[in-house]
C-alpha cells in the first residue's frame, strides 16, 4: 500500500505536496519522495523514512516549481531496505516523465522481459512501479511517433498500458513541459480521486483526507480505467481508457483498515462503513455469546474503534476504553551483535487493569492476520484480571494472500489459512471467537454507494478479479523481497504502524 498525490498550480507546491503527504503518511512508513518541475526540469528528493524525516529545510528549498507529485511508501514487491526503490521514478525518453504508483502489478515479470526483449527498454529495480513506469513511457512514445505530444497521443497511451498491465494500479506521472497525467485500472481496485482549490489548484490524490486537509474541495474520484490529463494552466481532459465495461470493485480491505476513517472514497465514508461493520458484527455476536455475558466491549486501537462502538449500541453494552497505544513506538534500536528481540506487543499497548479486572469482555479488533498480536492481546486482558476474554474480527478470517498491493503474508503465516474457527479460537485463547459474515460485510459497505460493482475481497474469499493469478503469482510479492539483516529489521505488524486514526 502506499499513498501518492500530484498537483498542478500556478503558486510553489512543495509545501503543499508536503502537507498531502502527512496527511496520507498512514499509507506507507518505510520511504517518501517529492518531485515538482520548474520549466521543464525536474527536481527530486527521495529517501527512506517518515515524511517529517525525510525533508528538511535545504531538501524543501531545492523543490522549486508549481507542478508535482509525491509519494509515501510501504512496499509490496522489490526491496524493503533498497533506498533506489522509494518514489518517484524517472525516465528521460520520451518527454522526460516521473510517475508514483498505488498498487500492484501481477505480471510484473512477463513486462520486465518484453522491456529488455521487444521494446528494448531498462530496468534497474525489482520494483514494479518502474515497469509500470516504462511501459507508459513506451507507449507515449509509440502514440506520438516523434511529434509533440497531444492530449489523444496521452489517452492512446493509457489505452495501450491498460491492454497489457495487469493488477491494481492507482498512477500520477507528470511529463516535461506538457502536464499532469491520472489513470487507474480497470477494476478500480486501488483509489484516486480529484480536488480543486479555491485558487484553481488541482490536486490528486489517494484519499480525500489529503484534499480536504489542504483546503481543497473533493470533485470526484476517478473512474476504473479512466484518464485525467490536467494540462499546466489547469485544463482538464478525462476520457475512459479501458476496453470492456469492469465497473467499479474498490479493494474492501481499504474500508476495514487501510484508510484514514475521515475519508471519503469511491462515495462512500469509511467512518459509516466502519459502523455499518459493527452492527452486521452484532448479529454475529448474539448468536455466539448471548449479550448477559459480556459486561464490557473495548476496542483494540485504534480503526476498531467505530465498528465496537457501534457494537456495543446495537446490543446495549457498555462500551469501554481498555487498552491504551504509544503512538512512538517505531523502529526500535538493537545492539550490533545482540540476538533478535521479538518485540513485544506491551511495548506498544498497555492494558487498564481497572476495565479487565473481575469482568468478562468482549475485545474487538478490525481484522486478524497473523494471529499472533491477537494471542498476545488476549492474554494481557487475562493478565489485566478479566474472567472471560471473548474476541471479535469485524472482518471475515483473512485465509488468501494479497496481490494487489497491501504486504499481506503468505498462505502458511496467515492464522486462518486451512484452519477452523474453533482451531483459530484455541491457538489465540479466547473464550469465543467471533468473526464478520463476508456477505454481511459487502451489503453493509455497498449499501453506501449503488455505483459499487462489487468488492475486491480475495484475502478473504480467494477470488482475484483480475483472473490471472497463479501459484506463482500469490508468491511473487515475497519472491522478490530483500530485507535488512535480522538485527535490523523493523517491526511491521499492524500494531506498530501509526496508521490506524481514532475515530
Amino acid at each position: 500500500m502506499c499513498g501518492i498525490v500530484g498537483v498542478v498550480s500556478s503558486q510553489p507546491v512543495n509545501q503543499l505536496i508536503y502537507d498531502a503527504l502527512l496527511l496520507l503518511q498512514h499509507r506507507g512508513q518505510d520511504a517518501a519522495g517529492i518531485v515538482t518541475q520548474e520549466e521543464r526540469k525536474f527536481f527530486m528528493h527521495k529517501a527512506r523514512g517518515m515524511v517529517r524525516d525525510v525533508f528538511r529545510t535545504r531538501n524543501m528549498r531545492a523543490l522549486p516549481g508549481t507542478s508535482g507529485l509525491g509519494q509515501v511508501r510501504y512496499p509490496t514487491a522489490g526491496s524493503a531496505s533498497s533506498e533506489e526503490e522509494a518514489q518517484p521514478f524517472y525516465v528521460n525518453a520520451p518527454f522526460g516523465i516521473v510517475m508514483v504508483h498505488n498498487g500492484n502489478l501481477t505480471n510484473a515479470h512477463r513486462l520486465r522481459r518484453e522491456l529488455a526483449d521487444t521494446d528494448h527498454r531498462h530496468t534497474n529495480t525489482g520494483s514494479d512501479s518502474e515497469v509500470l513506469l516504462n511501459v507508459l513511457a513506451h507507449e507515449l512514445a509509440r502514440a506520438s511517433r516523434g511529434a509533440p505530444l497531444a492530449s489523444e497521443d496521452v489517452f492512446a497511451a493509457v489505452r495501450a498500458v491498460h491492454r497489457r498491465v495487469r493488477g491494481s494500479y492507482a498512477v500520477v506521472a507528470l511529463i516535461a513541459g506538457y502536464g499532469l497525467l491520472a489513470f487507474r485500472d480497470p477494476y478500480g481496485i486501488r483509489p484516486l480521486c480529484l480536488g480543486r482549490g479555491s485558487d484553481g489548484t488541482i490536486m490528486l490524490a489517494s484519499e480525500s483526507v489529503a484534499l480536504e486537509g489542504t483546503l481543497h474541495q473533493l470533485e470526484r474520484d476517478v473512474a476504473p480505467g479512466e484518464a485525467v490529463y490536467v494540462h499546466l494552466d489547469g485544463r482538464i481532459e478525462a476520457q475512459q481508457c479501458a476496453d470492456g465495461a469492469h465497473g467499479l470493485h474498490p479493494c474492501i480491505f481499504e474500508y476495514v483498515y487501510l484508510a484514514r476513517p475521515d475519508s471519503v472514497m469511491d462515495g462512500i465514508s469509511v467512518y459509516q462503513a466502519r459502523l455499518n461493520m459493527g452492527e452486521t458484527l452484532a448479529k454475529r455476536v448474539v448468536s455466539t455469546v448471548p449479550p448477559s455475558e459480556i459486561d464490557a466491549i473495548i476496542p483494540v486501537p485504534e480503526s476498531s474503534r467505530p465498528s465496537a462502538m457501534q457494537l456495543a449500541q446495537k446490543l446495549g453494552i457498555p462500551y469501554r476504553e481498555g487498552f491504551v497505544k504509544n503512538r512512538y513506538v517505531g523502529r526500535t534500536f538493537i545492539m550490533p551483535g545482540q540476538a533478535t528481540r521479538k518485540k513485544s506487543v506491551r511495548q506498544k499497548l498497555n492494558a487498564i487493569g481497572s476495565e479487565f479486572k473481575g469482568r468478562r469482555v468482549l475485545l474487538v479488533d478490525d481484522s486478524i492476520v497473523r494471529g499472533t498480536t491477537s494471542k498476545e492481546i488476549v492474554q494481557m486482558a487475562r493478565d489485566a484480571g478479566a474472567t472471560k476474554v471473548y474476541l471479535a474480527s469485524a472482518a471475515p478470517p483473512v485465509r488468501h494472500p494479497n496481490v494487489y498491493g497491501i504486504d499481506m503474508p503468505t498462505r502458511e503465516e496467515l492464522i486462518a489459512h486451512g484452519r477452523s474457527v474453533e482451531e483459530i479460537r484455541q491457538w489465540i485463547g479466547a473464550d469465543a471467537l467471533i468473526y464478520q459474515d463476508l456477505d454481511a460485510m459487502k451489503q453493509a459497505v455497498g449499501a453506501l454507494n449503488a455505483g459499487v460493482q462489487g468488492f475486491e475481497a480475495s484475502c478473504f474469499d480467494g477470488s482475484y478479479i483480475t483472473g490471472d493469478i497463479s501459484d506463482e503469482a500469490l508468491e511473487a510479492p515475497h519472491a522478490g523481497r530483500s530485507h535488512a539483516d535480522d538485527e535490523e529489521q523493523e517491526d511491521t505488524s499492524r500494531l506498530s504502524l501509526p496508521n490506524a486514526h481514532a475515530a
